[in-house]
């Protein structure tokens, strides 16, 4: 902290002051803000503005009787200048700045929808580093095109140029910011349960998986329904792989009960298997990975437990979309869920925009 309080002053050493009345021709160096409480908070007068007879009526109604100007040397650099060269250095594929800075603030906007990561580590780094500074939307969090997903500035407002170099460099290299594509997934889904599979009661699970595949783009390629029996099950997942389906997903039975076998069938079928996370709703689900004997690629094979059906949000929420940009889900990632994993089951759920998963 007194190190930055030192280059405060330092930047204030370096302050002109200019009376209004005698501001006419020279160039501003920072932004001046209006606000009219309800209706406007913006930018008046930009840097770089050069200062006319007729700004002068302005800037006194906006309570200027003198203007900052800087002298700066070839080792300073501007907040401005400063917050444009982190913006460009924390972008990572699928980032790109948004715009110009404003009073020393530059804002990172995602370039395409999808999933957003951050790397925290180098991003604490850079925090930590005191002068220069960023703040993310949480990693994992599914974000459009052309949405703000982090905010950059400097703290002083001039700041040495060397800092802002060991700040890039720090940067150079790593994906502190980026947003992954999803893929559009075609999905077969097993429904389990001898009371749908003989129609003693209605399937509410398919409606939930349609809904909430389609709102990323994806589809069900392939539906099937069977009985508690875990080789009827793996014959259906393995008709559905046959059949081009690139995301396998079995609904129900994943629970400890004699009759519950859908994690016996898909450990018969494939490896690499993850039972259980540390979310509520959703402890029960599994993660699984198929290698296809004729085709290329791994196929995930998804294990919903049965609170999918009537909890809104619940574990599949947080990691489809991770499975979907490509990442390989296993035990750490299902365990790093617990911090920030437990649903407050809200009357009125308004998930993304909750702490659950975060």
């Amino acid at each position: 902290m007194n190190a930055i309080i030192d280059d405060r002053k330092r930047a204030l050493g370096k302050v002109r002051v200019v009376p209004l009345a005698q501001a006419v021709g020279t160039v501003l160096a920072h932004d001046i803000t209006e606000i009219r409480p309800g209706e406007f908070k913006g930018r008046a007068f930009r840097k770089g503005h050069i200062i006319r007879e007729e700004d002068i009526g302005p800037l006194r109604r906006l309570g200027k009787e003198s203007l900052f100007i800087l002298d700066l040397t070839s080792e300073d650099i501007h907040e401005d200048e400063a917050a444009m060269a982190l913006a460009a250095a924390l972008c990572g594929d699928g980032a790109q700045v948004a715009g110009e800075p404003k009073e020393g603030k530059a804002n990172l906007a995602a370039s395409r929808s999808g999933l957003l990561k951050i790397d925290k580590e180098a991003l604490l780094a850079l925090n930590m580093m005191g002068e220069v500074m960023c703040a993310t939307l949480h990693s994992n969090t599914l974000v459009k095109r052309g949405q703000v997903v982090a905010g950059t500035r400097a703290v002083p407002l001039v700041l040495k140029r060397r800092v802002v170099e060991q700040a890039v460099s720090l940067l150079k290299g790593k994906k502190i910011i980026e947003v992954k594509e999803l893929r559009r997934p075609r999905a077969g889904v097993v429904i389990t349960g001898n009371e749908v599979h003989c129609g003693r009661i209605k399937d509410a699970f398919a409606p939930v998986i349609r809904r909430k595949l389609e709102a990323l783009g994806g589809e069900i390629a392939g539906l099937y329904y069977a009985p508690d029996d875990a080789e009827i099950i793996r014959q259906r997942l393995v008709l559905l792989l046959k059949a081009g389906a690139d995301l396998l997903i079995a609904t129900g039975g994943m629970s400890v009960d004699p009759d519950d076998v859908t994690r016996f069938a898909i450990r018969n079928l494939a490896e690499n298997i993850t039972y259980g996370s540390a979310a509520l709703p959703g402890t029960m689900f599994l993660v699984a990975y198929i290698t296809p004997p004729d085709e290329g690629g791994v196929v995930p094979i998804l294990g919903i437990p049965a609170c999918s059906m009537y909890n809104k949000t619940t574990v599949f929420d947080l990691i489809l979309p991770r499975i979907l940009a490509g990442e390989r889900i296993g035990r750490t990632e299902l365990a790093e869920l617990g911090h920030g994993g437990l649903c407050l089951e809200c009357k009125e759920c308004r998930y993304p925009v909750c702490p659950f998963g975060k």
